[in-house]
């Protein structure tokens, strides 16, 4: 059975990647500068994603209603291509700059029963595309996952 959580998923390499954050924290504006400067990263569900347990994994997918669609802020929804399913493979929390620690000590969430790597980021910081792709890396997940 499928949860549906608020949020917006991008798959970097194959994997899923879920952003979180309050209304207005930048999620869909994270996702749209990642999907227009990176080849391998494409959108899989913008505020909403339904995720399924499947041995032992997460997987992440679009609300059939909302596949494909992007809110961009100041525009309206736009249409882009996008994953109909990725393996979610790290959480990001979307925070503010000063809550950010230089050095922070690797953290997890359960969700589902399954353990998954979760970073925070300040997603208007100008590097916060590079520096997500970093955490995806650094996270230690598979490139390109079935």
């Amino acid at each position: 059975m499928a949860m549906n959580l608020h949020g917006t998923c991008v798959a970097i390499e194959g994997n899923g990647v879920l952003l979180r954050g309050a209304p207005g924290s930048g999620k869909s504006d994270l996702a749209l500068r990642l999907i227009d400067q990176y080849a391998d990263a494409i959108l899989v569900a913008d505020d909403r994603v339904d995720i399924v347990v499947r041995k032992g994994l997460l997987y992440a997918s679009p609300p059939p209603n909302i596949a494909g669609k992007l809110e961009v802020r100041g525009v309206g929804i736009v249409h882009v291509s996008f994953r109909p399913e990725a393996p979610l493979r790290l959480l990001v929390d979307l925070v503010g700059l000063e809550q950010i620690q230089r050095m922070p000590e690797p953290e997890q969430e359960e969700i589902s029963g399954v353990l998954l790597p979760r970073v925070r980021l300040a997603p208007f910081t100008p590097s916060a595309p590079a520096i997500l792709r970093q955490a995806v890396k650094l996270s230690g997940v598979q490139e390109n996952p079935p």
